[in-house]
C-alpha cells in the first residue's frame, strides 16, 4: 500500500497541485456543533438520502421545500407517531416522492431518532461521540438500526452533516483496489474492516481528515 504522500503525489500530477486536489474537500464540524443539530435536521438528511436513491438528485432538490412542509419539518415526534391517514395523505400528495417503502423508511428512522434520544442521551451527541477510528462501525450501527441507511446512504447523511468521514465512490474504490486493500467493494462488515485500517494509516500519517484523505484518494484516479 503506497504511503499517503504518495497518493497525492499521484492526485496532484493529474490535477496540477496538492492545494488543487484538496480544495474541494468537505469541512468536518467539531463535536460539540455536530452534537448540537437538533433531530429534525438528521431526519431531513436521512429523508433526503432516502429519496435520492435511484432517481435524479436534482428532481429530489426541485422538490425539496415541498417535500419539507409535507412531512411537517420534519418533526422527529410527530413524524415517528405516523398515523395511517397521514401515510396515505403522503402518497396521494404531489409534492412529494411517492414511494411507501421510502415514505414507510423515514417514519422508521424519526422513531429510530427517538429512541436513541430517549434511551443514550441524543442522537446527535452518539455520532459527534463515536471515534472516527471505527468510522465502519458507525456506518453498521446506521445500517442495522435505521432504516433503509446501507450502502452510500448512511454515509452521505455523515458527511452532509459534517461527521468525519468517507464514501465509498467508485473511484476511491477503485484507488483502494490499486493498493491492494480490497478486491472489490466492500459489502459487508468483515469487508469494512481493512478499509478502516488503510484510512486509520493514512491519516496517521498526513494528520489529514478522512474527508481530505478520500478526496484525494478520488482525485488520484477520476
Amino acid at each position: 500500500m503506497r504511503s499517503f504522500d504518495e497518493i497525492l503525489t499521484i492526485a496532484a500530477a493529474r490535477k496540477g497541485s496538492a492545494e488543487a486536489v484538496l480544495a474541494g474537500a468537505t469541512p468536518v464540524k467539531p463535536a460539540a456543533e455536530l452534537a448540537a443539530i437538533p433531530g429534525d435536521r438528521w431526519l431531513a438528511s436521512m429523508a433526503r438520502g432516502i429519496f435520492q436513491a435511484g432517481i435524479s438528485w436534482t428532481v429530489v432538490d426541485a422538490k425539496w421545500p415541498g417535500i419539507e412542509a409535507a412531512f411537517s419539518g420534519f418533526d422527529v415526534g410527530r413524524v415517528s407517531m405516523m398515523d395511517d391517514a397521514w401515510f396515505d395523505a403522503l402518497l396521494a400528495d404531489t409534492r412529494v416522492i411517492r414511494s411507501g417503502p421510502k415514505i414507510a423508511a423515514i417514519r422508521d428512522n424519526a422513531a429510530f431518532i427517538r429512541r436513541v434520544d430517549e434511551a443514550e442521551g441524543g442522537f446527535a451527541r452518539r455520532i459527534a461521540d463515536w471515534p472516527v477510528e471505527d468510522y465502519a462501525g458507525l456506518l453498521d450501527w446506521l445500517t442495522k438500526n435505521g432504516s433503509r441507511l446501507g450502502g452510500n446512504t448512511g454515509a452521505y447523511l455523515l458527511r452532509w452533516m459534517g461527521k468525519e468521514s468517507f464514501i465509498l465512490s467508485q473511484d476511491v474504490v477503485a484507488r483502494l483496489v490499486a493498493e491492494g486493500v480490497v478486491d472489490t467493494a466492500p459489502k459487508s462488515k468483515k469487508s469494512m474492516l481493512p478499509v478502516q485500517a488503510a484510512f486509520n494509516q493514512w491519516r496517521a500519517e498526513s494528520g489529514r481528515s478522512f474527508n481530505e484523505i478520500g478526496r484525494v484518494l478520488a482525485q488520484s484516479i477520476g
